[in-house]
């Protein structure tokens, strides 16, 4: 039998959690709505998306890009998204010759062209090399989408829309992370699959 801090530990977490994605409802829906509408503009004009982060957050970059890739609810054509964290030879090859501050904007100067979308996850909004990303995208003409937390930091400076968390916890930052990429993810889907049916009955 569970103990009692145990219980209690997992309780209070949850509530948490939920309390925060709960504020984040109230604060953020108009970020995530606007971040949905220039990824998919992106997407029905033949353009892709990056994504990049550190630790938790190269993970979500991971699993966003899959759902993309993949699907999420519905029944669709693959959307390009890469996640710069994912290829080892390329990133140790340019933190060993470049830093390790540019292991994502040297990848954005060689796969990014305008009208692109790059997102960039940091849960306190100071990674540099996140940061550096954006920087280079922005210069080369692509839309740029902010996953932070209650500080915007370099990185939600850097972004045409910031969803900013409101919150300085990591573990809380990354769990409603996902959850709005979730919600990023289907509002982006939908729309892709209505302009492709409607393309179809033309």
């Amino acid at each position: 039998m569970a103990a009692r801090e145990d219980m209690a530990l997992i309780k209070e977490s949850l509530v948490e959690s939920s309390q925060l994605k709960l504020r984040v409802a109230g604060d953020c829906a108009e970020a995530i709505a606007e971040a949905a509408r220039l990824i998919g503009d992106a997407f029905l004009n033949g353009r892709k998306v990056l994504l990049c982060g550190n630790g938790g957050s190269a993970a979500d970059a991971q699993h966003i890009a899959g759902e993309f890739v993949g699907r999420f609810r519905l029944e669709r054509a693959a959307l390009p998204a890469i996640a710069l964290n994912v290829n080892t030879s390329v990133v140790t090859a340019i933190g060993n010759d470049y830093g390790f501050e540019r292991i994502f904007a040297r990848q954005v100067e060689a796969l990014a062209v305008p009208g692109d979308v790059l997102i960039g996850i940091s849960t306190s909004g100071e990674s540099e090399n996140v940061a550096l990303a954006m920087e280079v995208a922005r210069g080369a003409g692509c839309g740029t989408v902010a996953l932070v937390g209650q500080t915007l930091g370099r990185v939600g400076a850097e972004a045409d829309v910031a969803i900013s968390i409101p919150s300085s916890d990591t573990p809380r930052i990354q769990e409603s992370h996902i959850a709005v990429a979730h919600i990023v993810c289907e509002l982006v889907e939908r729309r892709v699959v209505a302009e492709a049916s409607k393309g179809a009955q033309r």
